[in-house]
């Protein structure tokens, strides 16, 4: 039987899912009061904000994030960005560069929506464009998303579908060899792009 597939796995995977997650927003939370309190002053509110993804078998959950665009933007849909485009706001493009915008994930992962390591979740509108690249983009919908994932590790940002396709290619091959080492590396590999500020 395949290990990543083993009742044992599973369980453990849930088990250390709900315990980092708890463990890590407590830890967190003054950075959390503070950043809300910046993104408030600076851009007012919401500080939160919440958008469809696309989960396990194909359902829809709202993701939450640290508000890191501009006022009114961040609420719409289909929408992706990079490192250059304006609509990130000063606190947002630091908070991205270490990733703490995705603090909130966190909630996801309480709420049974997310694990902490798993694929990225994606917009229905763009995970149909992208399985006209490449179908097998539906193998990653039989898990949960992750708060981080070897695609991000390994490729980081995609702002277009051509490279959110190629991203793919390392998210399969978490899904093929797929363990507790393989998360414990991936989550030490993000403590190290988080401390490094390697984000986008």
């Amino acid at each position: 039987m395949n290990r990543a597939n083993s009742l044992l796995y599973r369980l453990i995977k849930t088990a250390g899912d709900y315990t980092f997650a708890v463990s890590f927003l407590v830890f967190a939370s003054p950075l959390i009061v503070l950043l809300s309190i910046i993104i408030f002053l600076t851009g007012g509110w919401p500080v939160i904000y919440s958008q469809k993804r696309t989960g396990l078998n194909g359902q829809l959950f709202n993701i939450y994030k640290l508000r890191s665009l501009k006022h009114g933007i961040s609420e719409g849909i289909n929408l992706i960005s990079d490192k250059h485009d304006p609509r990130i706001t000063k606190v947002g493009r630091v908070m991205r560069k270490y990733r703490i915008d995705e603090i909130p994930n966190f909630i996801n992962v309480l709420k049974g929506e997310m694990s902490v390591v798993g694929p990225r979740p994606e917009q229905r509108f763009y995970i149909d464009k992208i399985i006209q690249h490449e179908p097998r983009y539906n193998d990653l919908l039989k898990v949960k998303p992750g708060v981080t994932s070897w695609g991000e590790i390994k490729y980081g940002y995609a702002s277009t579908v051509e490279q959110m396709a190629e991203r793919l290619k390392y998210d399969l091959n978490y899904l093929e060899h797929r363990s507790l080492l393989f998360d414990l590396r991936i989550i030490l590999l993000t403590v190290r792009t988080v401390l490094l500020g390697s984000g986008i």
